[in-house]
């Protein structure tokens, strides 16, 4: 034993699924595909990209910078990146790599 204590949680949820097709194990799924979403892309452009912080904001710039940073986020994923912060990185100190990866 960890020495941690044991903690529940319940959580309520509204769906247009019949129950049968509602089933927890399929709801679960629901919320931890919801939360795979949130924590490879948003959070990795909220907190590596600093995203919230951007001053871009006249005509599609802000759209442009977001089409740009999905882009990186990507193309490193692609190249086998598993810390994004960490092939960020790698690829400002090794440039020539970096522009590899865009076939440059």
């Amino acid at each position: 034993m960890t020495g941690k204590a044991e903690s529940r949680e319940l959580a309520y949820g509204l769906t247009s699924l019949t129950p049968v097709k509602a089933s927890p194990s399929r709801i679960l799924g629901f919320a931890r595909g919801h939360w795979s979403i949130e924590n490879r892309l948003h959070w990795v452009r909220d907190v590596d990209f600093d995203e919230d912080r951007s001053r871009v904001r006249k005509g599609a710039g802000a759209q442009v910078m977001a089409a740009f940073r999905n882009m990186a986020i990507g193309l490193l994923r692609l190249a086998g990146a598993k810390n994004i912060a960490a092939g960020l990185r790698y690829c400002q100190l090794r440039v020539q790599e970096a522009l590899r990866l865009l076939g440059l």
